[in-house]
């Protein structure tokens, strides 16, 4: 949208009537980064596809330009521990800096170390609305694990573990997509 390619505005016009932007537009939109230098090397996309079909649709469009998916992330962790992690997030009002009440503490409670401005729980990180969104997660998410598993590009992150251990294994596991994918070559 903020290019104002044809997909955005289309996009914009859904998101302006308040309707869900339909997967075709996502995914062109989508097929239109990838198919950009800057996605020449290599995309990741974070939150998206979010259900078989548009899964589906990507793989369709990822054909058509010649691509294909090399890995699939999945942060594995129980619901109890998402709700801990989302529901400790704290953010600053001002500059939406992140905080979290047990990995990484501001230095005086409900202020922003940064600039002094308010920290605030957002209303999507409020525990009754981390569960429906899980609810939600359970229903069409979920569902492209074995989805992604039968296509052998799954991969599991212990999701559990302290953020920069996640992070390392995230780091550890696309080096070693890598890897695969250069010898494959």
């Amino acid at each position: 949208m903020r290019d104002e390619t044809e997909l955005g505005r289309a996009a914009k016009e859904y998101m302006d009537r308040g309707d869900l932007v339909p997967d075709e537009v996502i995914v062109g939109a989508i097929g239109e980064r990838i198919d950009s230098p800057e996605a020449a090397d290599g995309f990741i996309l974070d939150g998206f596809p979010r259900t078989v079909p548009q899964a589906e649709a990507l793989g369709v469009k990822l054909e058509e330009l010649g691509r294909a998916l090399t890995g699939v992330l999945l942060i594995d962790a129980d619901d109890d521990e998402v709700v801990r992690r989302l529901g400790g997030r704290r953010t600053c009002v001002e500059n939406g800096h992140v905080f979290h009440v047990e990995f990484n503490p501001p230095e005086k409670d409900g202020v922003c170390d940064l600039d002094g401005s308010e920290l605030i729980v957002r209303d999507d990180d409020k525990p009754e609305v981390i569960r429906k969104r899980l609810e939600t997660y359970h229903e069409k998410t979920e569902p492209l694990v074995s989805y992604y598993d039968h296509r052998s590009v799954l991969r599991r992150i212990e999701g559990a573990a302290s953020p920069d251990d996640v992070t390392e294994e995230i780091r550890r596991t696309l080096a070693t997509m890598r890897l695969e994918q250069d010898e494959a070559l």
